[in-house]
């Protein structure tokens, strides 16, 4: 994982629509990035449905919400539309950027061991550097514990 008060790793890549998505686009706001293993499956439907839900905490606030994953553009699009997510997606199949910000991890399930994607989530500062790192995020409260540590910010 990336420390707090680093440079957060720059990136590009296309977002449910097609459409080449930078970090630097963000630029000026703070950013939500998190990571997480796979569209429609249940973990990760709860934790795109509560960003969503809280879409409006975080826009109030001028924070961007973006979510990465491994999935297929195609796939994300059908993800969005089917669970009306507000925010974007980004496809990143090679995992390049999962790797670079550590969430490319081994994974065990029921006794296999593999790599694969790991639920965290990175807030970034105006500035484009890591403000806060959360390892291990609970898919049900991720929103809620940013919007919170937001709120103690203020």
């Amino acid at each position: 994982m990336l420390e707090v008060g680093t440079k957060a790793p720059e990136f590009t890549l296309m977002d449910q629509n097609g459409t080449p998505v930078s970090l630097s686009d963000f630029l000026g706001k703070k950013v939500v990035l998190y990571f997480y293993p796979k569209d429609s499956t249940p973990g990760c439907t709860r934790q795109a449905c509560a960003f969503a839900e809280h879409y409006d905490s975080f826009a109030r606030r001028e924070v961007a919400v973006i979510g990465i994953s491994k999935d297929s553009v195609g796939s994300h699009l059908k993800f969005a539309e089917k669970y009306h997510l507000p925010f974007v997606l980004l496809s990143d199949p090679e995992h390049q950027v999962i790797e670079a910000y550590g969430a490319w991890q081994e994974k065990k399930l029921y006794g296999k061991v593999s790599m694969g994607t790991v639920r965290c989530t990175y807030l970034i500062d105006t500035r484009g550097c890591i403000e806060a790192v959360m390892p291990k995020v609970k898919p049900d409260t991720n929103a809620a514990d940013i919007l919170a540590y937001l709120g103690a910010q203020a």
